[in-house]
């Protein structure tokens, strides 16, 4: 199954707030070159709760057709309704997938009790594999281990992105669960630790613009090889502090446009990225192996 660097994937957008499809091959063909280990698309990274279903669509159907085998395609289809996730959970599954990432139902506040219904029922309604997601912090809500050992069970769902950035979760969710669910990191911050106390890999932020090295510290946190992971890993703290300042996408999309890779544009209600941190993020940019003077 899915291992290493799987990076939550920008959307680009023009100029007309349209899909950027040339600018996604090129995110694409960089990450394919830069060794990432599987491209998650049109997840909360990707502006999800701004696309359209048929954009939405689209967007995978496209993301799969450039990929071309290259790279697993994980999509993104998880809503605060379960019908309408298991609409666009089925609308994409022929498209050349090879599993979906669902977040836990926002802004409802399901309980534990419910989510296990959600994601059991989009579960029974798909044919590829399911990582779910939890992100309390966006959602309110928090899938608790013990309703993760319940769900761990089911045939169609292989592991987490567990976000809360708690390496004791962690733990808590290894003590209930078989050895052979999947789970991965869901806080840039912490994807050391993380992998190093039996984490499989990342859903990461960071990889959209230092892909190389995202994939190269799971490998050495995988391998045991503490000390030059935890170098490496210093060296990416502070652009993961500076692309968290601001919400999520919008630190990751200027610095992604800084690097000449995508336009600078995103959708309302987010904004640029303000100014009083650029230059913090360029030299974080720097100080984590990025030539933004050959990046354009």
């Amino acid at each position: 199954m899915f291992k290493g660097s799987l990076v939550a994937l920008v959307t680009p957008f023009d100029a007309h707030d349209r899909v950027d499809y040339a600018a996604l091959e090129r995110l694409i063909e960089f990450h394919v070159t830069e060794g990432s280990n599987g491209l998650v698309i049109a997840g909360t990274t990707g502006e999800s709760a701004t696309l359209e279903k048929t954009e939405h669509v689209e967007l995978i159907a496209r993301a799969v057709e450039l990929v071309a085998g290259r790279l697993p395609v994980i999509a993104g289809t998880g809503s605060n309704s379960t019908a309408q996730t298991i609409d666009l959970s089925v609308a994409v599954g022929d498209l050349g997938i090879d599993a979906y990432l669902l977040v836990v139902p926002y802004y409802n506040k399901p309980v534990q009790e419910g989510m296990f219904r959600h994601f059991s029922a989009v579960a029974d309604a798909v044919s590829k594999p399911v990582m779910m997601y939890n992100v309390p912090g966006r959602t309110s809500s928090d899938l608790l281990p013990e309703t993760v050992a319940r769900l761990a069970v089911h045939d169609n769902i292989f592991g987490i992105k567990e976000a809360t950035g708690d390496i004791e979760r962690l733990q808590q969710i290894q003590a209930v669960v078989d050895e052979d669910f999947m789970l991965y990191s869901g806080d840039d911050f912490t994807v050391l630790p993380f992998i190093e106390q039996g984490g499989h890999g990342v859903v990461t932020v960071s990889g959209n613009v230092v892909p190389a090295a995202m994939a190269r510290l799971c490998e050495l946190a995988s391998a045991g090889e503490h000390a030059a992971a935890k170098a490496l890993d210093d060296s990416l703290q502070p652009l993961n502090r500076c692309l968290f300042i601001e919400s999520n996408p919008i630190p990751v999309k200027w610095a992604l446009s800084q690097m000449g890779l995508i336009p600078p544009y995103i959708r309302l209600p987010l904004t640029e990225y303000s100014a009083p941190y650029h230059d913090e993020m360029r030299t974080a940019l720097t100080t984590a192996g990025v030539n933004l003077e050959n990046c354009r």
